[in-house]
């Protein structure tokens, strides 16, 4: 059998009542807010776009480091857990606090079996080397102030923490590098 392809707007997409999720401004001010998205890479654009209007009050460059950092949880969910299987979701939860933001992605857990425990990020070293695994990681462990997961790769909640003042992110740096 071939799989038939159909063209919709992103916007059928969303649930009634949480546009506001997905409109890129400021709105009305939150605590927490949860999203769960189909696993599908066309459905990025989306994920982006709640990314974003998440952190819609902050600076730009607070905006494009939350989304990015945000983007690679997402895509790592897609990738390496049953969230892309026909029918499956990962959810997206926003944590916003005094000092900062907490992303968690929470998928469907893993393809592969897998012993329990935490992730690791590759180090330079394996990145250099070509042997990495676990890139996107990698720019998390160096861009959020904390990241972390639960270590069940059967349900598997991955973390991280921004804080709202960028002064000392490696970010900030990277603009004056040549």
């Amino acid at each position: 059998m071939t799989a038939r392809e159909a063209t919709v707007p992103l916007a059928s997409f969303i649930k009634p009542f949480h546009a506001h999720y997905f409109s890129r401004t400021v709105g009305t001010p939150f605590r927490k807010r949860k999203y769960a998205f189909a696993g599908l890479p066309s459905l990025m654009p989306l994920v982006r776009a709640f990314l974003d209007t998440s952190a819609a009050e902050r600076s730009t460059d607070y905006r494009y480091l939350f989304t990015l950092l945000g983007s690679e949880l997402a895509n790592n969910a897609i990738a390496h857990s049953l969230s892309s299987e026909h029918g499956q979701t990962y959810s997206l939860t926003v944590d916003r606090g005094a000092m900062g933001m907490t992303l968690t992605c929470q998928d469907q857990g893993t393809r592969h079996p897998m012993a329990p425990g935490p992730l690791t990020a590759a180090t330079p070293q394996e990145i250099a080397s070509g042997s990495a695994k676990g890139k996107g990681l990698a720019l998390i462990d160096t861009l959020a102030d904390r990241w972390g997961d639960n270590g069940n790769p059967k349900f598997r909640q991955v973390w991280f923490h921004l804080s709202y003042d960028l002064t000392d992110n490696p970010w900030t740096r990277i603009e004056g590098e040549q």
